[in-house]
């Protein structure tokens, strides 16, 4: 029964954490990628062009520091004859991918590259399988920071022996009261899954790049198979639980529904990622705000997926919230934000129309405190003091508004008319003796 186990509150995650050196991984990472703006049309020009961009919007100052090219930027037919290494593609990337990455420490971020598991890439390029050594070395030589590396064209005889029930995130056909239905090939109750073909192929990878005399953050794009919550931590910094989001309200609704039923196996140097933002590609500000904000709550890695030369500043504005970040990169507490009641639908309950509505999480500026409304219209929507977890109700506390920064004094409770698909937030801090009222946005 797949949501009785997510939905266990002792689960932790199996084997130590995969811990590199200078604290790399230690933190979700904050970043850009390049598939959402130029998919298979990457070039050099297009990517530093957008490194620059990265750097004026304020984003660096921001915090983030990995700027990431996904797929099809090596040459296509081949790998060198007498090496075996990977060729960039030089009409694509003149100066080599060497040269793009010391163009890119001169502007003090951090790049990363795209491969995968299997014997292409999703877009048919070369990929690592059988070369995860040499691959590994050539990128340490080539200066790479980041490695997301997918999960495409597995060859047969790296199939698992039997699967985890790993249902649609959008169609739960196959799930019925938290059980999978199709028991075609399902693995034993208690199978260990890290004695899987699939964790052995990702570890293959992680020894390669520790092996290295460069740390180079290793981002699992595993797609939740092979019950990579019970492993992922101890192979990578970070491992997809779904396939790739679309940038559409209900799949950002869908992979939130599914990412807060695995926030029991994030801690500092191990984090769940629920694939990029998809904050500039046609949500609303509502919308955005939201996304954004739940996923920097669930700790996630936060990976601009737009076009930043196209973003308008009311965008800008919600990938810069202090206030968020602060807390997705929070030094002291690791554990993300979960919720705390369900609201429209009783607790625990998986459904990826309307997700958990009420969240909040420790930090060390307070208690973060997230309302989400997912209906079309605008809804009163109340945190008591009483339901919060480390609040306590009757108590007195200070606030500030996450989107505004307006300072709201003290309160005893918080209350928001918020929009549709609109998330209201706060940051309770310290009791204090002031006069009581309620908070209205």
């Amino acid at each position: 029964m797949l949501l009785k186990l997510l939905t266990d509150l002792t689960l932790i995650t199996s084997g130590a954490a995969l811990v590199l050196q200078d604290n790399v991984g230690k933190l979700p990472a904050l970043g850009w990628n390049s598939w959402n703006a130029y998919h298979c049309d990457i070039t050099e020009d297009q990517f530093l062009s957008a490194a620059n961009e990265f750097v004026h919007l304020g984003l660096k100052d921001a915090g983030y520091q990995y700027v990431n090219i996904d797929d099809c930027w090596s040459d296509k037919d081949k790998r060198d004859e007498s090496t075996n290494r990977l060729l960039p593609n030089l009409t694509r990337f003149p100066d080599g991918i060497k040269g793009t990455a010391h163009k890119v420490h001169e502007l003090g971020l951090k790049i990363g590259i795209y491969s995968s598991a299997g014997t292409q890439t999703c877009a048919g390029y070369p990929a690592s399988i059988g070369f995860e050594s040499i691959d590994a070395a050539t990128w340490s030589e080539w200066g790479i920071d980041y490695l997301k590396y997918d999960n495409c064209n597995v060859p047969s005889n790296w199939s698992d022996s039997c699967n985890d029930c790993v249902p649609d995130s959008m169609h739960r056909d196959d799930l019925v009261n938290g059980t999978c239905t199709n028991t075609n090939g399902l693995c034993p109750p208690g199978y260990d899954f890290s004695t899987s073909n699939t964790a052995e192929r990702f570890r293959i990878m992680r020894d390669a790049l520790l092996a290295q005399n460069r740390t180079i953050l290793y981002s699992l794009c595993e797609w939740g198979e092979a019950g990579v919550q019970t492993w992922g931590n101890a192979t990578g910094s970070s491992w997809r639980t779904s396939g790739d989001i679309d940038p559409t309200w209900q799949s950002v609704l869908a992979y939130l529904n599914q990412n807060s039923f695995y926030l029991n196996y994030v801690d500092f140097w191990g984090r769940i990622d629920p694939d990029m933002l998809e904050v500039g590609n046609g949500l609303t500000i509502q919308e955005a705000r939201t996304h954004f904000a739940l996923w920097a709550a669930m700790k996630s890695p936060l990976l601009i997926g737009t076009d930043l030369a196209k973003l308008d500043q009311n965008n800008i504005d919600v990938l810069k919230n202090k206030y968020l970040l602060a807390f997705n990169q929070d030094e002291v507490y690791g554990k993300p934000a979960t919720p705390y009641k369900w609201g429209t639908n009783p607790d625990w309950t998986f459904n990826a129309t309307f997700p958990a509505e009420y969240w909040s999480g420790s930090s060390s500026n307070g208690t973060l405190v997230l309302l989400f409304n997912p209906f079309d219209d605008t809804r009163t929507k109340t945190a008591n003091f009483e339901e919060v977890p480390n609040l306590v109700g009757g108590a007195r506390y200070s606030a500030i508004d996450i989107w505004t920064g307006g300072d709201l004094g003290c309160v005893d409770s918080l209350q928001a008319e918020v929009e549709g698909h609109d998330t209201a937030g706060w940051l309770v801090g310290t009791k204090c003796e002031r006069e009581t009222h309620v908070s209205e946005m």
